[in-house]
């Protein structure tokens, strides 16, 4: 039977430092960053209301600040006007109150973008049919595809920072401008940095392929190596989620986490990284019956998403309200003050894949974390 609503976040508990251990030289670096952010009179520059907010505070977490180091190489003062700029951006973007559910809805109504399951090592996966597009404004078609990717944010686990985007091009007549998707890669590269962990494009068309041959190598080379064109998605060798692959980093930092242990995946290719069953059939060749109805659908992604967000807040004033708080910190408690309730019989194939995800080991599945699939 077909399934219709998002899946549950997977219920395990990822490494803290999936990055590895930071050296003295990185160590001080973050707190450089951190005193920056932590001053009892710092102001975002160049606003007349520049003191920050909570959310504000709450997105300046540890590993935030961690990840625009590690994007300028470990440069304290690049990675502090980078957060700046984003601070800036998010501002004025309007992703704390403009970009609302409510905004962008008009634009989801045909399931163009879908956040739904995870790869092997808990990455939500964003999927993107360019081909249901539906409406005529660029700049709301924008705001659409980042408060989705700020939706797979909040969808992630402890000890998950990234996300993998699914695109598939199939039916040519309706796909982006260039200007669009340049303006989209420019705002992941910008103020998504290490949020990337795959891109996996198919069917792509004579204009896309010809963008992407001159954008490319423009492109860091960081971001260009996760981006794969017509990939083979599965292999019979594919990991299983309970065999989770050693770590590998952007930055290349190494790493004391045993193969043992739950993390990021050794290689980028995506039969590394999926198995059959955690992937849409439609267009993608996966196991999941996944149908969009917008019905279903779109009131679950919102109220599973508000639900962990106000949970997450309210660890985070917990944990002492301020810049700096590990995200995982804040993860694990969110997620501990909730109790395993409410499950129906409708919910099992949702489980069972959170516990294919987090090898087996099921620590807790919150009330706010569950949604039943309609079958």
């Amino acid at each position: 039977m077909p399934e219709f609503k998002p899946i549950p976040t997977p219920a395990t508990k990822y490494p803290k430092e999936i990055h590895g251990k930071l050296s003295d030289d990185q160590e001080a670096h973050r707190k450089t960053v951190l005193a920056h952010f932590n001053g009892h009179d710092y102001q975002i520059p160049d606003l007349v209301k520049g003191q920050l907010s909570d959310e504000e505070k709450f997105w300046l977490s540890n590993e935030c600040i961690l990840r625009y180091l590690r994007a300028t190489k470990w440069e304290p003062q690049a990675a502090i006007k980078r957060l700046e700029d984003t601070l800036k951006w998010r501002r004025e973007y309007g992703l704390y109150d403009k970009v609302t559910a409510e905004h962008v809805e008009p634009e989801g109504v045909t399931g163009k973008e879908v956040v739904y399951g995870y790869d092997t090592h808990g990455r939500p996966c964003l999927y993107m049919f360019p081909s249901r597009q539906n409406t005529t404004e660029p700049e709301r078609q924008l705001e659409f595809a980042v408060w989705m990717m700020e939706r797979a944010v909040d969808l992630m686990g402890p000890g998950v920072e990234a996300l993998d985007l699914m695109i598939n091009f199939a039916d040519r007549s309706k796909n982006p401008t260039i200007a669009t998707a340049r303006t989209m890669l420019h705002i992941i590269q910008s103020h998504y940095p290490e949020r990337l962990g795959l891109a996996v494009v198919i069917n792509v068309p004579f204009l896309i392929n010809a963008f992407f041959k001159l954008i490319l190598p423009f492109v860091d080379p960081i971001t260009r190596n996760k981006i794969k064109f017509n990939p083979t998605l599965f292999s019979s060798t594919s990991p299983t989620p309970s065999t989770p692959q050693p770590l590998i980093s952007d930055s290349d930092t190494k790493t004391d986490i045993t193969p043992e242990t739950p993390s990021l995946p050794s290689t980028l290719e995506p039969e590394s990284i999926f198995t059959p069953d955690m992937v849409m059939s439609s267009g993608w060749g996966g196991s999941r019956d996944f149908t969009y109805s917008h019905e279903e659908y779109w009131p679950a992604l919102v109220s599973l998403c508000t639900s962990r967000r106000a949970a997450q807040m309210s660890a985070w004033r917990a944990l002492g309200g301020k810049v700096g708080i590990s995200e995982w910190d804040v993860k694990c408690r969110a997620a501990s003050s909730a109790t395993f309730t409410g499950m129906t019989e409708n919910s099992t194939s949702q489980v069972n894949l959170a516990e294919k995800v987090a090898g087996g080991h099921v620590v807790g599945v919150s009330v706010m974390d569950t949604v039943p699939v309609v079958e």
